[in-house]
């Protein structure tokens, strides 16, 4: 009986061990199995038992057999011990590797490219700004000069019955939209748009500047196809005059009421800023600054195409232009009052300054992340520049389809003649300083001249750059190119 009972523990010993030695790998109660083995060999001699000790003492030697099999070898332990904890953490802090070259040099141009859009975009800016500025110096100085001779040339071809050419026809148009909507902007009263504006809170007064800015943007873009229409309308052939709906007559009207509200909406942009950096309270400025971050919003993520992209620099070069001509007028009337005031112009430009740097910020920063997230690389800036280059050079040609001014306004989307009026109106000289009036006006010719000559050879500069740039080019990269005028 008690050999049984011996036998019957033994089985439940040696299944236990065995179950968990191929679960756990444990070595050393394996070799307990085997010591146990050999003892109950050593106690079934002398009972000399029946064939159920035989069987189950086959059976224990068949399954530490199997687990013989499977224990492991002093190698796979000290290997075990190698991947303990330590090792880990030795081989997490000492692990080497190696970039890749290929995807990690792309990544590194695409910085280095963040940073020179800034750079590439002021240069396109700088030049369509001058542009800007030369267009509007041309309505200031040359087009009076042309509306007189114009106006000379009618009154003696009337007599003689023959028609003006088509560009002395423009000048006079022009010239009369221009006198038109300064007289008309001459009876508003600046002051008394002044104390309105200032009476209202930040709150009104920020909305209001948003609606002026908006009404701004859309009366840019549409002017001008109104300004075309009368010049086509007086100068188009005579077969096509039956097609025109309304007559010479209506479109000049039509012109001029948008010049006036066009030039009445400036002189309220300008009041608004005016009053925004006169107060005491600086709190409507800094949140008409920090309006222009809120551009970001609209424009960073948003999908561009290079044409896109070239429609928002030029917009934004119209805006700085626009800002600087408003801080300009602001700055006049508030010396003004100030009787020239020195310590006041000091404090006044340093305010007029931040206004045009935070423009400029949001402007690089929504540039150069436009081109990244659009994966437009930096030279497409040289190819606007050398766009607004061949649009100066062909203004200047014996065949050329509109004035320099037009062709300004077309593509950078800036009408000089609501500014100009605006300009002429808050600038009013008293009857005494006509002296100072012609000095100033002499001034402005000469500064006109000048700029028009760096913008030309500039112009005739880029322009033998690209060509030279095609020439050397392949046709399969000639085809890539975009296709400027000639």
């Amino acid at each position: 009986f008690s050999t049984s009972i011996y036998h019957l523990a033994f089985l439940s010993l040696n299944q236990f061990l065995s179950t968990a030695r191929c679960k756990r790998k444990n070595v050393a109660m394996v070799d307990v199995a085997h010591a146990f083995s050999e003892d109950l060999n050593a106690t079934q001699q002398p009972l000399q038992s029946g064939g159920d000790s035989d069987v189950a003492a086959d059976v224990q030697l068949d399954d530490v057999k199997q687990c013989s099999a499977t224990r492991p070898s002093a190698n796979g332990s000290r290997k075990a011990k190698k991947r303990s904890l330590w090792s880990y953490l030795h081989k997490e802090v000492r692990r080497g590797y190696q970039l890749e070259e290929q995807r990690y040099e792309k990544r590194r141009a695409k910085f280095y490219a963040f940073f020179r859009i800034p750079r590439e975009l002021e240069r396109f800016v700088l030049y369509g700004f001058l542009q800007c500025a030369d267009a509007f110096l041309s309505v200031l100085t040359l087009l009076p000069v042309r509306f007189a001779l114009a106006a000379g040339l009618l009154g003696a071809r009337l007599v003689g019955r023959r028609r003006l050419q088509p560009a002395e026809s423009c000048d006079l148009l022009k010239g009369l939209v221009l006198l038109g909507t300064w007289l008309l902007a001459a009876q508003v009263d600046t002051s008394m748009l002044y104390h309105i504006v200032k009476s209202q809170s930040v709150i009104k007064l920020y909305i209001f500047f948003n609606m002026l800015e908006v009404a701004d943007k859309l009366f840019s873009s549409f002017g001008q196809d109104i300004l075309d229409a009368l010049l086509w309308t007086a100068t188009e052939p005579e077969p096509r005059r039956a097609r025109r709906r309304l007559g010479l007559l209506a479109h000049l009207m039509l012109a001029l009421a948008y010049v006036f509200l066009h030039c009445l909406l400036v002189m309220l942009q300008a009041t608004t800023l005016s009053v925004a950096i006169n107060s005491q309270n600086k709190a409507l400025l800094t949140i008409m600054m920090s309006n222009n971050f809120v551009e970001l919003k609209g424009m960073v993520f948003k999908k561009f195409a290079k044409n896109n992209l070239f429609q928002m620099a030029c917009s934004d070069i119209r805006e700085r232009f626009h800002y600087v001509v408003l801080l300009l007028v602001v700055i006049v009337q508030t010396m003004r009052e100030y009787s020239w005031h020195q310590e006041r112009f000091w404090s006044l430009l340093w305010d007029c300054l931040l206004v045009l740097l935070a423009e400029m910020l949001v402007d690089w920063v929504k540039h150069a992340f436009v081109t990244r997230f659009n994966a437009i690389s930096w030279q497409v800036y040289r190819e606007y520049l050398t766009s607004l280059a061949y649009d100066l050079a062909s203004s200047k040609l014996h065949t050329a389809p509109s004035d320099h001014g037009d062709l300004v306004s077309r593509r950078l989307g800036f009408t000089p003649l609501p500014l100009a009026a605006m300009v002429l109106r808050v600038m009013a000289w008293p009857p005494w300083s006509v002296r100072l009036a012609l000095l100033t006006y002499v001034c402005l010719c000469s500064f006109k001249v000048l700029l028009n000559l760096v913008l030309l050879s500039r112009a005739c500069s880029l322009v033998e750059q690209h060509r030279q740039t095609l020439l050397e080019d392949s046709p399969e990269k000639q085809s890539h190119r975009p296709k400027f005028p000639e």
